[in-house]
């Protein structure tokens, strides 16, 4: 089977198993375009991620133009990924999320039936007290949201057919700066995703024994299967 053939959409979405199994970190990839309806599907997959308080603090920039794709490359130590891949999902997190207008999230909560009355009075006051007690731990709470919404995003690309690469390296203001974030000190850039067709094959590199890092109750206890 060829690469090309290995990498196409898929007719039928693999499960959830299978794009954990199958999916890898691609290092080159073609310049085809992703379909806007493809693309917008995995955004979809990507926000309906958890978050704290479902206040979705990921801010995320889907870099498409050239030239912005060859800037952000630039502040990304020059990974050809980004300039390769058809679009790059930046992930950035807002550290501040919790102190901005609830509204829409509370109201929204409480129209889908998931949230009653009660809770949602119960947020307006619990939300941003929450976020107060954090403290400096607040970009780092903000962050985890991102990652997982990010995770969200590889595992639904392989499923379709699509690869990525979660990324690091990068110096963050000047992804900032790409991105139109200037020197927000509350937001924090997380992890950036190319996404598009693989241009090669990658096979598993393996993973350690249970007994190296996983363990039961307290380190030292290993877990057996």
């Amino acid at each position: 089977m060829t690469v090309s053939q290995e990498r196409t959409p898929q007719t039928q979405p693999l499960d959830v198993p299978s794009a954990i199994l199958q999916r890898r970190s691609i290092k080159t990839f073609k310049p085809d375009a992703i379909a806007p309806e493809l693309l917008r599907q995995l955004v979809e997959l990507t926000v309906a991620a958890p978050s704290s308080f479902n206040t979705q603090s990921w801010r995320i920039v889907l870099v498409q133009d050239d030239a912005q794709r060859t800037a952000l490359a630039d502040a990304a130590w020059n990974q050809a990924q980004i300039t390769q891949a058809p679009v790059t999902f930046v992930f950035a997190a807002d550290a501040m999320a919790g102190d901005g207008d609830l509204t829409p999230i509370l109201e929204a909560g409480q129209a889908s039936g998931a949230w009653t009355e009660g809770t949602v009075s119960y947020f307006k006051t619990a939300i941003p007290g929450f976020q107060e007690q954090l403290g400096d731990k607040r970009r780092e709470y903000a962050i985890k949201d991102a990652m997982i919404a990010a995770t969200n995003l590889v595992l639904a690309a392989e499923s379709l057919g699509l690869s990525t690469c979660f990324m690091n390296g990068w110096i963050e203001d000047n992804v900032k700066a790409v991105i139109g974030a200037g020197t927000d000190p509350n937001l924090a850039i997380a992890v950036l995703v190319p996404v598009g067709y693989a241009a090669e094959p990658r096979k598993n590199p393996g993973r350690l024994p249970f007994s190296a890092n996983v363990f039961v109750d307290r380190l030292g206890s290993p877990y057996e299967s």
